[in-house]
């Protein structure tokens, strides 16, 4: 399945959110991740879909002070 991730075209295997944030190293790190305009809570990582075309962003927390 083709979905925009970040602004750029990537070619995935279907799946869910969680199962692609595994596949990109992100499981256990502080991110958000955006669906099509719509944030997506953690607890709902695993239970949500992802489809053909679908445009997601992830962002990472990155501490600072």
């Amino acid at each position: 399945m083709q979905l925009i991730l970040n602004g750029e075209a990537r070619s995935f295997e279907g799946q869910n959110i969680y199962q692609l944030l595994q596949d990109l190293g992100y499981v256990g790190k502080r991110i958000a991740v955006e669906l099509n305009g719509e944030i997506v809570p953690k607890s709902q990582h695993a239970e949500t879909l992802l489809n053909d075309g679908d445009q997601l962003e992830i962002v990472v927390a990155v501490g600072g002070g």
